[in-house]
């Protein structure tokens, strides 16, 4: 091993960050080039893969239109020709598709994207779409390093926080069919940002964060939101940091204020007498996330011309175009995704129809500022009240315009009130200095925790960010249509440690073998004292989250026994992921007989 690599694999751009191992463990944490296709032939290298994939038509893939240095005969193109031509092809253009990766009501390995596109259009699933920009990073990396392939190096895959083991097996999955080889780890983004932060102050950070200071990481990217929470702590006189919580995952971000900007322009093209029709709609969609990325930055223009492809019989199609002014575009996402709010202010739930078009699971309220309302109010208590993070670290493309970041604190500050009703002296809340680096930073994160676990250095403890349990039916008489009740046995505890194992105590456990049966999971973020072996006989659905159920059959070899009564063992991997052993509790038969439930995919045929 000669290289640590940290790998962001972004809902809207992916990152690749490497250090070369020094003879003391260090390295200096650097970019690596990626070569792309900007345009058909054309190839420039970025800092950053934007996360799309383009299908080609087949009248655009001749004369090597979209090979690359290490590929030929090409009908796809990911990376910035793909971003580009989502604008003007959405209906043959794959985004947000780590976001399907962790919807349940689909088959994520099944060739559904792009969603409801034309059948005529070619399809991938959301896995093989994680697929092809891994394959490029890793393609683009052995072309720079022909002599250091990649399954020998220390990778580090960063995922949201939020994802559950299905979304991890999945990505995992995309990861080794990759080529990054087994021996990769996962590492949560936000605590990836805040590695990068770590990387960035030196020992420094030392002195601006104090015993039982608390940081909320607050991760707004194309796609999602991110929230953990990191608690400072001492032990034998050093300051160590340790994940406290991490936030549902919430479909609601960048994309969300691109569709709202759609609606924005589309109405200003309505009031030039230019109705759009669908597809025209999702291309100004797509023209929208550029538009706000120009005219949101530091210094970026006051007006934005927005242009699509006219519709017609025309062989060429006409273009039309509005501006977008700055100031109007800024109000409107920051009133409508960081709203004021107070802090028993819920998330807002909208009225369901009772048919719903399936799709991704967006959050019915954008109210970003309400969601994070919500997070503090349940994981920042302290003997029954609320206390404030002291700080909060700012990571996603969202939070590279200054008004965000600051209508984010306001809002935070305007939670902390004083007995009398005044608002305190000092600042609630601080925004930690430094850790600006909003592109890359998950990716550098990602490579400096590599080298601190390679080199034995300062690691954020925290293990998982859920409570595990099995579902176990319970016996009795059987009543016509009425299910049999159902209890919930913990088996693994919140926190528990990567590579690390438990044997959970409890009565033994009827294993029913030799026919198709259901394993029912479930996990929770709020019952972090529960303790394997607990059995719970009743639960909310705000405390138990069921997740997808393992349809398998297990076998018993040369015996036509039904019925086994186990014990489980439970294991987290180094890659943070769950695995469920059932042991036969039958003296003398414990270590012959074994069964290992792995989480998996619903089955859909």
């Amino acid at each position: 091993m000669k290289y640590i690599i940290g790998i962001d694999l972004g809902t809207t751009n992916s990152v690749l960050a490497f250090a070369e191992l020094q003879s003391d463990g260090s390295g200096k944490v650097q970019l690596l080039s990626l070569p792309q296709l900007v345009a058909p032939g054309t190839t420039e290298s970025k800092s950053s893969l934007p996360s799309f994939s383009y299908i080609a038509n087949p009248a655009e893939t001749g004369q090597g239109a979209y090979d690359l240095p290490w590929a030929t005969n090409r009908s796809f193109a990911v990376g910035e020709l793909a971003r580009t031509r989502s604008a003007d092809a959405p209906d043959r253009t794959v985004g947000a598709s780590k976001s399907w990766l962790c919807h349940h009501a689909v088959d994520r390995r099944a060739a559904i994207l792009p969603w409801n596109a034309p059948a005529e259009v070619p399809k991938i699933s959301p896995v093989a779409a994680a697929r092809q920009y891994l394959q490029h990073l890793v393609d683009a990396w052995h072309d720079q390093f022909p002599d250091s392939p990649i399954a020998d190096q220390q990778v580090v895959l960063t995922v949201p926080a939020s994802f559950d083991p299905v979304a991890r097996e999945l990505t995992r999955e995309a990861a080794i069919g990759a080529g990054l080889g087994e021996n990769f780890v996962f590492l949560e983004e936000p605590q990836a940002a805040l590695y990068a932060w770590l990387d960035q102050q030196g020992d420094a950070w030392r002195k601006m964060l104090k015993v039982d200071d608390s940081v909320l990481v607050c991760d707004v990217g194309g796609g999602t939101t991110d929230l953990t929470l990191i608690k400072v702590e001492e032990e034998g006189g050093a300051l160590v940091l340790k994940r406290s919580a991490v936030g549902d995952h919430l479909l609601v971000g960048g994309d969300n204020m691109d569709l709202a900007a759609a609606h924005f322009v589309a109405g200003k093209f309505a009031e030039n007498g230019t109705e759009l029709d669908p597809w025209q709609s999702v291309a100004l969609w797509h023209s929208c996330r550029m538009a706000k990325e120009t005219l949101l930055t530091e210094n970026g223009p006051q007006t934005h011309p927005i242009s699509i492809l006219g519709r017609g019989s025309k062989l060429i199609a006409s273009t039309v175009s509005v501006d977008v002014d700055k100031s109007a575009l800024s109000a409107l996402l920051l009133d409508g995704f960081f709203p004021a709010c107070a802090i028993d202010d819920a998330p807002q739930r909208q009225p369901m129809s009772g048919f719903q078009e399936i799709g991704l699971p967006y959050e019915s309220d954008p109210g970003i500022t309400r969601h994070i309302a919500a997070f503090v109010k349940q994981h920042c208590v302290e003997n029954g009240d609320v206390v404030l993070p002291k700080h909060i670290l700012f990571n996603g493309g969202v939070f590279k315009a200054d008004g965000f970041r600051n209508r984010m604190l306001k809002v935070i500050g305007s939670w902390d009130k004083k007995s009398d009703g005044e608002q305190p002296t000092e600042a609630a809340v601080t925004a930690l200095a430094g850790g600006e680096d909003l592109d890359f930073a998950v990716a550098r994160g990602a490579c400096f925790y590599g080298l601190n676990k390679h080199s034995g250095g300062m690691r954020i403890r925290g293990g998982v960010g859920n409570s595990y349990y099995v579902g176990i039916e319970t016996a009795g008489l059987a009543i016509p249509g009425a299910p049999r009740p159902l209890k919930a046995l913990c088996v693994v505890p919140f926190g528990m440690e990567e590579g690390t194992e438990l044997s959970v105590e409890s009565n033994p456990i009827g294993l029913v073998v030799g026919q198709p049966v259901s394993f029912r999971f479930f996990a929770s973020k709020t019952r972090k004292e529960d303790r394997p072996g607990q059995l719970l006989d009743r639960w909310t659905d705000e405390e138990l989250l069921e997740t997808d159920p393992l349809l398998t059959t297990l076998t018993v070899d040369g015996t036509d026994e039904t019925f086994v009564p186990v014990k489980f063992d439970a294991k987290i991997t180094e890659l943070g992921m769950f695995e469920l052993w059932c042991a036969s509790a039958v003296d003398g038969q414990e270590s012959a007989r074994r069964w290992k439930l792995e989480f998996n995919v619903r089955d859909k045929s």
